[in-house]
């Protein structure tokens, strides 16, 4: 199924050369926090994943320039074509020493090349959809080897992990109480956007509890809403989103070590709490909140599928196998339910159901006294100016 995203312009090479001033930074997610349209986004990004192209589209770069390959041909990943369905032109393979550059240089990307002041400083391969579509139709030849290596590592977490399952973790107590109630539990993942545009009705009637996974708080706050808990190792979600006077449960490793720790008591929050747990940050959640008694649990953006983990880096799915075993029923994933229940209203439907909507008032009316008596001299009117229309010929 495709990921919903930016208005799709088709695959097409731009006319001559783009410029901007330079963004550089090795972490995507980190450098689209600044990205302004225009600029020209520098990043060293294997494999670039869907969610990763979405949001460099969002930010209209002029172009993008990758030290790393956009594709290795591990798997097929979506990102490169993102980009050039947007219209962005994409030079790939341009080495380390790009990312060595000044932030704010400006330049320009000529083909293939990076050019400052008149030289070039860089140069790569060009991205095209043709060489994009020979990358991914190699990259699927070696998926088999590729979900191989996936069972076999998810397999060995699943011997290892298998306490998880059985005897669960252990949970710090909270203020916030998720007895009987329902939890919308928001990574910002594929389709998170439209999906929470969708299940706004089931927020707004069933006020469920919100819990932000790492930049998932940043996605309610976008809409809006504010989270009640937000979970994970706080390295994507923003200050705002950590001050906004949510619960924070920092996600840490199983011997303790929390680098998240660092940056919320740097913010002044003292309260947070620490979790050492095996797995990702959205298991911890949908875990915490099965264990805190909530009734249902509504998932948005998560992973699950095998391309999903890849993109996110990940050898194997143990612990989300495990976890959703173990929540059973009560877990509900809303992953793109917005491509399931988008409106297919046509102008004609619309059409109709505003005449029976007319019909319907009107016939209210002839059920009044009153009604009737406005319609007796919207007649006479009528007629009066009929006769004046007939009079002029």
């Amino acid at each position: 199924m495709t990921a919903p995203g930016p208005t799709r312009r088709g695959p097409r090479e731009p006319v001559g050369p783009v410029s901007g001033p330079l963004r550089v930074d090795p972490r995507t997610k980190d450098l689209t926090k600044r990205l302004q349209p225009g600029d020209i986004a520098v990043i060293d990004h294997d494999d670039l994943d869907q969610v990763s192209a979405f949001a460099l589209v969002a930010c209209s770069p002029a172009a993008v320039v990758n030290a790393a390959p956009s594709t290795t041909g591990a798997y097929p990943n979506r990102g490169p074509e993102i980009l050039l369905d947007a219209g962005i032109p994409v030079v790939d393979m341009c080495g380390p020493e790009v990312m060595r550059l000044p932030e704010g240089t400006l330049a320009v990307v000529e083909g293939s090349e990076l050019v400052v002041d008149g030289s070039v400083v860089a140069r790569g391969v060009r991205l095209t959809p043709a060489l994009v579509a020979s990358q991914m139709q190699d990259a699927r030849a070696n998926l088999s080897a590729q979900i191989e290596a996936f069972s076999q590592n998810t397999m060995d977490y699943v011997r290892a992990e298998r306490e998880l399952l059985i005897d669960g973790i252990g949970l710090p107590e909270l203020r916030t109480d998720l007895t009987g109630r329902y939890v919308l539990v928001v990574v910002r993942g594929y389709h998170y956007k439209e999906d929470l545009q969708t299940l706004r009705p089931f927020i707004r009637e069933a006020r469920p509890i919100l819990i932000g996974v790492d930049g998932g708080a940043d996605a309610l706050l976008e809409q809006g809403l504010r989270p009640d808990l937000i979970v994970g190792d706080m390295d994507s979600v923003s200050d705002a989103g950590l001050t906004c006077g949510a619960e924070l449960v920092v996600h840490a490793y199983r011997d303790g070590r929390a680098p998240g720790l660092e940056r919320v008591q740097a913010l002044g929050i003292e309260d947070a709490k620490v979790l050492p747990a095996p797995g990702t940050s959205e298991d911890i959640a949908m875990l915490l909140a099965d264990d805190k008694g909530a009734e249902l649990i509504v998932a948005v953006g998560t992973h699950a599928t095998l391309v999903e983990f890849l993109d996110k880096g990940r050898q194997g799915m143990a612990s989300t196998f495990l976890t959703r075993l173990r929540v059973g029923s009560k877990l509900v994933d809303a992953k793109g339910v917005s491509l399931l229940y988008r409106s297919r209203i046509s102008s004609l439907s619309l059409l109709w159901l505003a005449l029976a909507g007319l019909s319907a008032l009107v016939a209210a009316l002839l059920a009044t006294p009153g009604g009737r008596a406005f319609f007796g001299v919207l007649a006479v009117r009528w007629d009066d100016v009929w006769a004046w229309i007939e009079g002029l010929f």
